[in-house]
C-alpha cells in the first residue's frame, strides 16, 4: 500500500515529532473523516508499506531524520513553492529559503525522488499573468537542476473560496493559453519535465505532459522498484494517481494558505491543534471507548520485494 502523509495537512512542518514516533513505533491510527467512531490502524514498516508520499511546503523540520526513513522505506517528496506571499500563503517560508530547503532535500533523498510543485495558480490584481511568469521562470532556473519535475495546477473554484478569497479573479481559457504557453516555454529552456495535476485538459502542445503527480510509473522509476499492472482510481475528477492512504487530518494545517481546501478555515487550524498529542497514535486526540478499530487493508502493489 502507498501511505501519504501531506495531503491533508502539512505533517513535515507543524507534527513532524508526530510522524517520526509513528515511523519509529512502527504503526498509526487514522480516524474516518466521515465516519468519527472508525479508526484504523496501518502498519508502518517496509514490509507493510510500499511507498511513503511526502507533501510538503516546509521541509526543514525532518532533514536531519530523512536519511533514516529513506534507509527503510521507498519514498517520494512533493515540494510546494509557489509566486505568492504572507498575504496568501502566510505560514509558508519566503521564495528564498524554500529555495535553500529544496536543495537541501534533493542532496539528501536524490533529485529523481523530489518533484517542485507549482500550484495552485491563481489569479488576483497582484498575482497576475506576468508576475507568474517571472517568478515561474526564476524558480525553474534554480530549482531545474535539484527536482525529478514540475507539477502545476490551475486552483479549483471551491465555494468557501468565495469567501476566503474575495480577490480571487477567474481564470478564463485565454489566461489558462496564456500562462501554459509561458510555463511550457520556460520549462523547456531549463530541460525540466513538466506535467499538470488533477485536469483531463490537453496541453501537450505546449509540451506540457498529462496528469497523475503519484503514478506507479514515476514512483518505481525513482526507487528503482516495480509495480503491478492497476488502475489509477485517483482522488477526485481528473486526478490519475494511484490509490493511497493517508495518516493526518483535515482542519489541522496551521499554514494558513487561503486557497486551501483541507482547511475550512485558518481559526479551526489552530483550534484543533491544541488536540493533538505527539505521543499518541492518532494524529488528533486519543482513542476512546465508542471507538471501532479496525486493521487495514495493506496489500502489495509490488512485483518485487523491497530492498
Amino acid at each position: 500500500m502507498i501511505i501519504n502523509t501531506g495531503g491533508r495537512t502539512d505533517t513535515v512542518q507543524y507534527f513532524t515529532k508526530w510522524l517520526l514516533k509513528r515511523f519509529k513505533e512502527g504503526y498509526v491510527y487514522s480516524r474516518n473523516p466521515l465516519f468519527p467512531n472508525k479508526v484504523t490502524r496501518y502498519d508502518l514498516t517496509p514490509d507493510n508499506v510500499d511507498v511513503v508520499m511526502f507533501c510538503s511546503k516546509n521541509y526543514e523540520p525532518i532533514l536531519d531524520e530523512l536519511p533514516n526513513i529513506i534507509n527503510r522505506f521507498h519514498t517520494y517528496f512533493h515540494y510546494t513553492i509557489t509566486a505568492y506571499g504572507k498575504d496568501i500563503e502566510p505560514g509558508v517560508p519566503s521564495i528564498a529559503k524554500s529555495i535553500e530547503t529544496l536543495k537541501k532535500l534533493s542532496a539528501i533523498v536524490g533529485k529523481q525522488r523530489v518533484a517542485w510543485r507549482y500550484d495552485p495558480v491563481l489569479l488576483t490584481d497582484k498575482y497576475t499573468v506576468k508576475v507568474h511568469m517571472e517568478t515561474f521562470e526564476y524558480l525553474a532556473k534554480e530549482l531545474s537542476p535539484y527536482v525529478d519535475r514540475c507539477i502545476f495546477s490551475f486552483v479549483e473554484m471551491y465555494k468557501k473560496l468565495e469567501t476566503n478569497m474575495p480577490e480571487l479573479i477567474p481564470l478564463t481559457e485565454i489566461d489558462k493559453e496564456t500562462l501554459t504557453n509561458g510555463l511550457g516555454e520556460i520549462a523547456k529552456k531549463n530541460e525540466l519535465y513538466i506535467q499538470t495535476c488533477g485536469t483531463n485538459g490537453d496541453y501537450s502542445k505546449q509540451g506540457i505532459h498529462s496528469s497523475g503527480c503519484m503514478t506507479l510509473k514515476m514512483v518505481g522509476k525513482a526507487n528503482e522498484i516495480s509495480f503491478r499492472d492497476l488502475k489509477h482510481k485517483g482522488m477526485r475528477e481528473g486526478c490519475h494517481c494511484m490509490e493511497s492512504r493517508d495518516i493526518g487530518a483535515y482542519d489541522t494545517c496551521l499554514n494558513g494558505c487561503k486557497y486551501c481546501y483541507a482547511n475550512k478555515r485558518p481559526e479551526k487550524a489552530f483550534e484543533n491543534f491544541k488536540l493533538h498529542d505527539p505521543d499518541s497514535p492518532l494524529f488528533l486526540g486519543h482513542i476512546k471507548e465508542t471507538d471501532v478499530i479496525m486493521q487495514g487493508n495493506q496489500k502489495s502493489f509490488l512485483v518485487t520485494k523491497h530492498k
